[in-house]
């Protein structure tokens, strides 16, 4: 039994009659200059955001887990610096009760006017 022909796996180029002059080549178009339809002036079709915001934005986190069978975690974060974490069943409801009770003291949510501010 013979192995099939197989190509060379390199292949040799074949050698030039001498040097030859470079091609030169285009010069190259200025960066960001418009192509098609913005080059002939025609305008681009503003459209509305389709989802527009209502002002609102996250201020206070709570993330909780708790995998079945496992020791529960919690995280309060808040946008004003406050940060606190718990573990175990006991901390993370109070944890809970605390993140709530921030949400209502917290200064980003009530911003405090007159002299109380001061």
């Amino acid at each position: 039994m013979s192995a099939p022909d197989r190509p060379p796996l390199k292949s040799i180029t074949p050698a030039t009659d001498g040097p030859r002059a470079a091609v030169p080549t285009p010069p190259p178009a200025a960066v960001g200059e418009p192509k098609g339809a913005a080059r002939k002036g025609d305008r681009t079709a503003v459209v509305p955001d389709p989802h527009p915001g209502d002002g609102r934005r996250p201020v206070a986190w709570l993330h909780i887990v708790a995998p079945r069978g496992a020791v529960p975690t919690a995280t309060s974060r808040c946008a004003c610096g406050r940060d606190r974490s718990a573990v175990g069943h006991a901390k993370v409801h109070a944890l809970i009760t605390e993140h709530n009770d921030h949400r209502e003291h917290c200064p980003l949510r009530n911003p405090q006017e007159g002299r109380a501010a001061a």
